[in-house]
C-alpha cells in the first residue's frame, strides 16, 4: 500500500514537472519574430561598390578610350566644363600624367541623374586605376584593385619555342624571360633544342577571377642538352634579396652572363674564318653575334668599369668594360649607348640597345670578349659559381628545397611524346652509367629487353 502512495506521488511530481516545462517554453514562442528578422536586415544591407564607390544612384558607362581621344574630350561629352577639367588636369599632375592616357585602355564613368560625370575613373594597367571625384570639388587619387596570387605549377617539353611551348600548356609566355634570367648564367637559352623539357612552380596573379600574369618561379627544373638544371628561390631574413640556388645549395649565380641579352638567338659564332656579309671577304670573326630586335635593352655580362663608349666607323656604336686584371668585355653596333666613360657598371644594367650602327647588315649585338689581354670564345669560358647558400640558413634553405622538390615531382607533363620519353630514357640512362661500374652489363640487358 506504502509502495502504491509513493508511485503515485512520483507520477504526480513528473506531471507538474513537464506542465511547468510546457508553460516556461511557451512563455519564449510567443515572443515576436520581427524582432531578430529587423536586426538581419538591417546588417544585410551592404552597398554594392565598384573601384570602392557606391553605385546606387548612378549609371555606369565602361568604354575603352578612342584614337585620337583626349580627357577633355570624354569629359565634355558628360557635362564637364573646360575650365573644370584644366583643373582637374593639374590637379593630377602628382598622381598621374592625363597625356599618358592611351588609346584602347578602359574608363568608366559614374553618371548622375541629369546624365553629369560624378566620377571618372581611368586604368593605366590592369593594376593600378586613378579616380577623379568630379563632384563638388574635383578631387584625384589612386588605388589598386584586389591581387588574387595563386601558386601554380606547368611542365611541357619544347616542339618549337619556349615561348610557344608555355603558352600551349596555359601558362604565361612572360616566364621565358624570367627562366632566361635564372639560368642565365648556366643554360644557353639561345640554343634551346627540341625536346628540351621543364617543370615550373610559380606564382600567378588574378583580378577578379582572370590571369593578369606571372609572378615568381619559386622553383624549377629544365632539361637541355641532357642535363637537369634545377633551381630553388631562398629569401633569408638578412635583409638581403633572395636568390636562385641548386639542389646542393649552390648559388645559380655567375661571374658572367651567357649572353648579353635576356633573349636571342646567336647568328654567328666565334671563328676564326667567316664570310662577312658587307666587306664580301673571308677573315676571322673574333666575337659572338646575337639577334635581336631593334631597340632591344643589352646588358653588361659581369660588373665592371666602362672604359669605352664611342662610335667606330665600323664597330659603330659600342661600350667596352673593364671588369678586373683578367676580362674584358665589348659589346657593337648599338643603335645608341646608355652608359658613358668612366661610369661603374652592375651585372644585368642596361648599356645600351641592339642596333645595325657600323659594318652590320641587321639588328644585332656583336659580343666580344678579352682574357689576358687576348680575344676569346666568350661561350667557351666556364666559370666558378658564387658563394653557397650561408650555413645560418641551410636548415632552413633544405626545409623548403624538400618540399619543392616534393611538388614538382608530383607535376606531371599533359602530352607524353615519343621524344620526350626519348629524352628522359637517354637521361635515365646515362645517369645509371654514371653511377654503376658495371655498364657493359646493364646495356647488353638493356639491348636484350629492347629487341
Amino acid at each position: 500500500m506504502i509502495l502504491k502512495k509513493n508511485v503515485l506521488a512520483l507520477v504526480v511530481l513528473v506531471v507538474v514537472a513537464l506542465g511547468a516545462s510546457f508553460i516556461f517554453l511557451s512563455s519564449f514562442e510567443a515572443t515576436p519574430a520581427h524582432v531578430s528578422s529587423t536586426v538581419e536586415t538591417e546588417a544585410d544591407a551592404v552597398p554594392e561598390l565598384l573601384y570602392g564607390l557606391a553605385v546606387d544612384g548612378y549609371a555606369i558607362e565602361t568604354k575603352p578610350v578612342g584614337r585620337n581621344e583626349f580627357l577633355s574630350d570624354i569629359l565634355q561629352r558628360y557635362q564637364i566644363d573646360l575650365p573644370s577639367i584644366s583643373i582637374l588636369a593639374d590637379k593630377s599632375k602628382s598622381i598621374f600624367d592625363v597625356r599618358k592616357i592611351a588609346v584602347g585602355h578602359d574608363y568608366t564613368v559614374f553618371k548622375d541623374t541629369a546624365g553629369r560625370a560624378a566620377y571618372f575613373i581611368y586604368q593605366p594597367n590592369a593594376i593600378d586605376y586613378v579616380v577623379y571625384d568630379l563632384r563638388d570639388s574635383i578631387a584625384v587619387y589612386k588605388e589598386q584593385k584586389a591581387v588574387d596570387t595563386k601558386i601554380e605549377s606547368v611542365a611541357g617539353v619544347i616542339e618549337s619555342s619556349l615561348y610557344q611551348t608555355l603558352e600551349a600548356n596555359g601558362a604565361s609566355p612572360d616566364l621565358a624571360i624570367q627562366l632566361a634570367e635564372i639560368y642565365g648564367w648556366a643554360v644557353n637559352f639561345y640554343r634551346i633544342n627540341k625536346g628540351d623539357w621543364f617543370k615550373l612552380i610559380y606564382e600567378r596573379n588574378y583580378i577578379d577571377g582572370v590571369p593578369i600574369g606571372p609572378g615568381r618561379i619559386q622553383s624549377a627544373i629544365f632539361g637541355h642538352n641532357g642535363k637537369e638544371y634545377q633551381a630553388y628561390y631562398f629569401e633569408a631574413n638578412d635583409g638581403k634579396p633572395g636568390a636562385y640556388y641548386d639542389e646542393n645549395g649552390k648559388s645559380l649565380r655567375r661571374t658572367f652572363l651567357k649572353a648579353p641579352l635576356k633573349y636571342s638567338r646567336i647568328s654567328s659564332r666565334f671563328t676564326m674564318r667567316r664570310f662577312h656579309p658587307v666587306q664580301r671577304r673571308w677573315k676571322a670573326h673574333l666575337g659572338t653575334d646575337f639577334a635581336a630586335p631593334h631597340g632591344t635593352p643589352i646588358v653588361a655580362t659581369a660588373a665592371g668599369v666602362v672604359t669605352e663608349s664611342a662610335f667606330n666607323g665600323g664597330n659603330g656604336n659600342y661600350v667596352k668594360i673593364q671588369h678586373d686584371n683578367v676580362y674584358t668585355t665589348q659589346y657593337l653596333h648599338m643603335s645608341k649607348r646608355a652608359v658613358r666613360r668612366g661610369q661603374r657598371v652592375a651585372q644585368g644594367e642596361v648599356i645600351g640597345y641592339v642596333g645595325s650602327t657600323g659594318l652590320a647588315t641587321g639588328p644585332h649585338v656583336c659580343y666580344r670578349f678579352w682574357k689576358n689581354g687576348k680575344q676569346v670564345d666568350a661561350l667557351a669560358q666556364v666559370f666558378p659559381p658564387s658563394e653557397p647558400i650561408n650555413e645560418n640558413y641551410r636548415v632552413a634553405f633544405d626545409r623548403i628545397l624538400n618540399m619543392q622538390q616534393q611538388t614538382l615531382a608530383s607535376v606531371g607533363f599533359e602530352k607524353q611524346s615519343s621524344l620526350q620519353v626519348y629524352s628522359a630514357l637517354a637521361f635515365t640512362m646515362e645517369r645509371l652509367f654514371e653511377t654503376t661500374e658495371n655498364s657493359d652489363r646493364i646495356l647488353t640487358g638493356f639491348s636484350a629487353q629492347m629487341l
